[in-house]
């Protein structure tokens, strides 16, 4: 599922509200989400998962087209650990 299919689901399952609050809604949660974790802060939504940033160090890579050895720069990357409700419902 992509974001307008979700908009499109939400706005069908509320017809009281407009697609575009509802588009306005989904962007405003994730934009939280987003800046969030740009502060470096976790973001837990019981019962569905928790995102954090996790820190990858310098390190040497490999091209793998010319095995030229490559310096591959510190980055943080998002990470997602789902919730107990969701992995239970996933292997029913």
């Amino acid at each position: 599922m992509i974001k307008s299919e979700l908009i499109q689901k939400l706005a069908e399952e509320n017809p009281h509200l407009f697609q575009r609050d509802v588009e306005n809604i989904v962007n405003a949660i994730l934009d939280e989400i987003t800046g969030a974790l740009a502060r470096g802060d976790r973001v837990e939504l019981r019962g569905f998962g928790a995102f954090s940033v996790k820190n990858r160090p310098a390190r040497m890579g490999r091209n793998p087209r010319t095995g030229e050895q490559v310096a591959v720069a510190e980055k943080h990357v998002p990470q997602f650990k789902a919730g107990k409700e969701i992995r239970e419902r996933l292997n029913k």
